[in-house]
């Protein structure tokens, strides 16, 4: 298999953690933004994290020097854009990329000027490029209930002109879903395809309580479903696609190794399992490297890839038209 000529679909890949090192320094020189130093490699090296992190919150801590030059429509509509190109690049051929609008209204943008910038960078990309994308809006699970439904709110006159989901993410707490069911049940009135971050610290009720009382038709994440007979059979009984990141899963410590990883395991029992890439600078990967972690840890075929793949095309929230197309990619 050549991987990186296969046709790619990312469902779960945060902008904020796939920037390019050169465009932080770029964009800080420009707009005089103290990001510590204007050294590519300095700055490579602190947004990027080893494998032997310890922990989630850990991992966390590489989004802060990135938020900072992520504060304007333009530089918003550049850093989508180059996401886009770089997924491009390796022949991804749909991809959802999500953000936290709040955290990027330091300098006085709108949360609606925000959502548009990033579709227009998406925009941009889509024309140059044979990608197509989506936006999907993060609300943090460490801010309030009514910053959520803010988001929720702002982001409706975009469902379908570029938005396509709601997640929820940040450090994961046990038993959270129980504070955001109102937002979330609202954005699925609305229209959004809901997929939350769950299961991703060793937490399975969280996948359960993300399915039944949020509604969850994806789970980020989800490896904890591994130690859990109800996650598990309910995981599998209702289809709910896993969108699974395994070199982040051995940072963050959901898993200690690449080959404890269950993905494949999942795969091969008919759980509804994606490959991505999660956070691409952070974690210093691209869908291709993932491919190659799946090829010498598990042995992945190439009809093993197809299942992924048709996963993706199953799970991701978008037209049929476009769904359709993207099966036409392969064979």
């Amino acid at each position: 298999m050549n991987l990186k000529n296969l046709p790619k679909i990312e469902l779960h890949c945060h902008l904020d953690g796939s920037l390019r090192p050169e465009t932080i320094v770029d964009i800080a020189k420009k707009d005089k933004i103290n990001i510590l130093s204007y050294n590519v490699n300095d700055i490579r090296n602190k947004i990027t994290i080893p494998l032997d992190c310890k922990s989630l919150d850990e991992y966390l801590k590489a989004f802060e020097i990135p938020n900072l030059v992520m504060q304007s429509k333009e530089n918003l509509k550049r850093i989508t854009f180059e996401v886009f190109e770089d997924s491009a690049r390796e022949n991804v051929k749909y991809m959802e990329i999500r953000f936290a609008p709040q955290l990027h209204t330091l300098k006085g943008l709108t949360l609606e000027e925000i959502i548009q910038s990033v579709i227009e960078g998406i925009r941009l990309a889509e024309s140059m490029y044979d990608i197509k994308g989506n936006v999907i809006l993060c609300c943090m699970r460490n801010m309030d209930e009514d910053k959520a439904f803010q988001v929720i709110e702002d982001g409706k006159k975009f469902i379908g002109r570029g938005v396509a989901g709601i997640d929820l993410c940040s450090s994961e707490d046990d038993g959270f879903c129980e504070r955001f069911l109102e937002p979330i049940k609202l954005a699925r009135e609305y229209g959004y395809g809901i997929t939350i971050h769950a299961g991703e610290t060793g937490i399975s009720r969280n996948v359960i309580d993300a399915v039944r009382l949020l509604g969850a038709e994806r789970i980020g994440h989800g490896v904890a479903i591994k130690n859990s007979k109800e996650a598990y059979k309910l995981v599998k009984a209702q289809k709910i696609a896993l969108e699974m990141c395994p070199t982040s899963n051995v940072q963050t410590k959901a898993v200690n190794s690449f080959y404890e990883h269950p993905i494949y395991k999942f795969l091969k029992d008919g759980i509804r399992v994606t490959l991505n890439t999660d956070n691409r600078t952070v974690s210093n990967t691209t869908m291709t490297n993932e491919c190659q972690v799946m090829v010498n840890e598990f042995d992945m075929s190439y009809e093993d890839y197809r299942q992924i793949y048709f996963n993706s095309v199953d799970a991701c929230f978008t037209d049929s038209k476009t769904k359709e197309k993207l099966k036409e990619y392969i064979k």
